[in-house]
């Protein structure tokens, strides 16, 4: 579940009134927050390699890699890379323009070969040294890729096929990787004058964009937040309090 960026928003703020250190407006929020969350979501990777280096709990609710790999799974996707083939090579630009994968790649995952079938990744030394031997060249039971240069280059190259009649490469390479998250946005209208309250933000939920990294990271992404404010805070039950001031206060306005 996503982290609501109206909640957290307005906990900053309550919090920021109540140590008496200023204001932090809408824009400067979002930059924060969007640096926040990826600092929390390249984490996850961290602490993903950290957990399988340990023993596995075989515990349903207590496995560590499991909750850790649970919480980057929203971000995984899987793609075909035919639209971003250039045309008359076995390489897939991953930043071609315009025919780009979207949501653009952050990780890779695994290139699978007719939906059943891993490719091999290979460094360049390992790409030189296999294809000087017959036995050891890539073939279509034993394809591989290289990548680099936000380039997947596949060997042997004629896997890759064009649509005889169109001239369309033939949808049969797909990508499994992880995207980055969304920039975090809390969206406004600005009251007009005349008004009352003439010159405050409101929400606007139909232009947010809540937090996606996993909800039970509300807090540390609060208290980051307060650090780049200047504000450190030890213990996390006043956040968690300050949280459930600033809902309530949410509910009363909507009641």
């Amino acid at each position: 579940m996503a982290i609501k960026v109206d909640t957290v928003y307005k906990t900053v703020l309550l919090i920021l009134n109540k140590e008496q250190r200023g204001y932090v407006t809408p824009d400067e929020f979002n930059k924060i927050g969007t640096q926040v969350q990826l600092e929390i979501f390249e984490k996850y990777f961290e602490d993903l390699n950290q957990q399988m280096r340990i023993p596995e709990n075989d515990s349903e609710y207590g496995n560590r890699v499991k909750n850790v790999d649970e919480k980057i799974s929203i971000f995984k996707e899987y793609k075909s890379l035919a639209s971003s083939w250039v045309i008359g090579t076995n390489e897939f630009n991953i930043v071609q323009s315009p025919a780009t994968i979207t949501p653009p790649v952050h990780r890779i995952g695994t290139v699978i070969y007719k939906d059943e079938q891993e490719l091999e990744k290979v460094e360049r030394n390992d790409w030189l040294r296999l294809n000087m031997s017959k036995l050891t060249r890539p073939t279509p039971d034993y394809p591989m890729y290289l990548y680099e240069d936000n380039k997947i280059i596949i060997q042997p190259s004629n896997l890759i096929k064009t649509n005889p009649v169109t001239g369309a490469i033939v949808d049969e390479f797909k990508l499994s990787y992880v995207r980055k998250p969304e920039n975090v946005v809390w969206g406004y209208n600005v009251i007009t004058a005349g008004n009352p309250g003439a010159g405050a933000y409101t929400y606007d939920s139909s232009v947010s964009q809540n937090f996606e990294i996993d909800d039970t990271d509300q807090t540390e992404v609060i208290l980051r937040i307060l650090m780049y404010m200047g504000i450190v805070i030890r213990d996390p039950q006043i956040v968690q309090a300050a949280v459930q001031q600033a809902t309530m206060e949410e509910q009363n306005q909507k009641s």
